[in-house]
């Protein structure tokens, strides 16, 4: 569906002698900067359409989706069977994860005079874990050779909330670490055996900002649009790599999609591939009770999907692979 398409599938909808349709979304913040976007450029093609999204957290997301509060939810996880369960006997109609873009959680910090760091999985678990407590370790000095590395304590920053950022970022400490995998797990919250949280990604941005010594885990765009520096991490093919839009597309390189799209991209195995990237997906009804609302959730979405990728790029979020971008719009289409 091209911009024209989704302006006429409106027309019937709402225009600007009629009521506006209203769809109330919540979730996931990982993708808050992408979606308000979105919902802005929507907006200006399609007068007779308002979308508020809130950023609350993924596990709010599911939660209001579940409570039938919200038209739509987000997350940065997906619902597992038990949550899908709940949601679709609240509902009486199946839930659709429908994979919006792919983003890369990053390991940011604030240390004075340290701008280029790199990290392996046993130094970044460790210091999750609280075995490596100060910024001169060892452990991180023999990554990072000729480097100043300050005598100064490490303060851990993560979420407070429950959060699918989280999720992928425990998922990838799950597989890379049996240490923490036993003792902590994965999740979208977990017991943190060290640290200080904030609410959603910008919460921790500033917790990172406000203490000297802070290294957290954010999305993105987050950490660019603090001007904070971002560690190059070691992948699965012992490669150390930045996030970028190039390598978070690699993580999705050769992965083979489930028919209901719940997915996981940590720890990819290609050489260039960042290796905490996650998808984002919007959770929506097959079967919304307002025929008028589920046109309009299908327009937005297929306008997104179809033309969205070039706003995605500039926040840092890469957009779908052709087949997949292809699979989430019969996702989307089922909507009735």
């Amino acid at each position: 569906m091209d911009i024209a398409d989704s302006s006429s599938s409106l027309q019937a909808i709402g225009s600007s002698s009629s009521p506006r349709t209203g769809l109330n979304g919540v979730g996931a913040s990982f993708p808050q900067p992408l979606y308000l976007e979105w919902i802005g450029a929507f907006r200006d093609l399609n007068q007779g359409v308002k979308i508020n999204y809130q950023g609350m957290g993924s596990g709010g997301g599911i939660q209001q989706l579940t409570q039938l509060t919200v038209d739509f939810g987000a997350s940065d996880a997906p619902m597992n069977d038990e949550e899908m369960a709940a949601a679709e006997q609240a509902a009486g109609s199946r839930v659709l994860h429908i994979p919006a873009v792919f983003g890369a959680v990053v390991v940011s910090y604030n240390v004075e005079g340290l701008e280029d760091l790199k990290l392996d999985p046993d130094a970044l678990a460790g210091i999750f874990l609280g075995d490596i407590t100060r910024w001169d370790d060892v452990e991180i000095a023999v990554l990072n050779p000729g480097v100043a590395l300050p005598d100064q304590a490490i303060q851990v920053a993560h979420r407070s909330d429950a959060s699918g950022t989280t999720s992928i970022f425990t998922t990838y400490l799950s597989r890379i670490s049996s240490r923490w995998d036993d003792t902590v797990g994965k999740g979208k919250e977990v017991k943190w055996p060290v640290g200080v949280g904030g609410q959603g990604n910008d919460g921790v941005s500033a917790v990172i900002m406000q203490q000297p010594g802070t290294l957290g885990y954010v999305e993105l765009s987050y950490a660019l649009e603090s001007g904070l520096p971002v560690v190059a991490l070691k992948n699965k093919a012992g490669n150390f790599v930045m996030p970028s839009l190039e390598s978070t597309l690699a993580a999705g390189r050769g992965v083979d999609f489930p028919d209901d799209l719940r997915f996981d991209l940590s720890d990819a195995i290609a050489a260039d591939a960042y290796p905490i990237v996650g998808a984002t997906w919007i959770l929506a009804y097959e079967k919304m009770k307002d025929p008028v609302k589920a046109e309009a959730l299908k327009a937005f979405l297929n306008w997104a999907l179809e033309n969205g990728a070039e706003i995605a790029e500039e926040l840092h979020y890469a957009p779908l692979p052709e087949g997949l971008k292809s699979r989430a719009l019969e996702q989307v289409n089922s909507i009735h």
